[in-house]
């Protein structure tokens, strides 16, 4: 991945019916990074029952205004589960961001958190717990062995569809019949 050539930084992950691991099953992850070092991703389409952002702010020992109580969280991804990751839409101006996409950006800062407390966050965001990560060559390999789909990241699937239905809409986007999916790998 020599100058990010092959990177899928910005891309979508679809977890194929045959990835059992319900960490991942029907997932759609966007990729925030991807090197010669491995990958992180955050999930996009799975959100805790019984956290809010009430409880995290109170965690934090932050003010919050009450529109932002009831914040979903969502759950990121198995690794650095304790740890606060946010996909968001501009301003990208928080003390750290990463840019994964030219419309969204991931920041694990406690400004953007604090803005979102107090109502004045991005407009547009996924307030998570956790991540994903693939050591190097990891993802390659598991894509390789038919575990996930890739397609650019759209922003309306992040941000708009109803969470229950982002894995469905990010395949149909794809030109595929999410029933038609096969459980089967093969290689041609």
């Amino acid at each position: 991945m020599e100058n990010n050539s092959g990177s899928l930084k910005g891309h979508f992950l679809l977890a194929m019916p045959s990835l059992k691991d319900p960490n991942f099953f029907q997932t759609v992850s966007i990729i925030c990074e991807h090197n010669v070092d491995g990958a992180v991703g955050i999930v996009v389409n799975r959100q805790h029952a019984s956290l809010s952002g009430e409880d995290i702010f109170k965690e934090l020992k932050m003010d919050y205004v009450p529109g932002t109580a009831s914040i979903p969280v969502h759950i990121g991804g198995p690794v650095h589960i304790g740890e606060i990751f946010m996909i968001h839409g501009p301003p990208f101006d928080w003390e750290s961001c990463l840019m994964v996409t030219p419309t969204i950006a991931m920041s694990n800062t406690r400004d953007i958190v604090e803005s979102v407390a107090m109502g004045r966050g991005p407009e547009s965001y996924i307030f998570s717990l956790g991540c994903a990560g693939w050591g190097p060559g990891q993802l390659e390999a598991e894509i390789r062995d038919n575990a996930w789909l890739t397609i650019p990241a759209v922003d309306e699937i992040v941000f708009s569809w109803p969470i229950e239905s982002r894995w469905e809409e990010a395949v149909r986007r794809m030109g595929i019949d999410p029933s038609l999916l096969s459980n089967t790998a093969g290689n041609a």
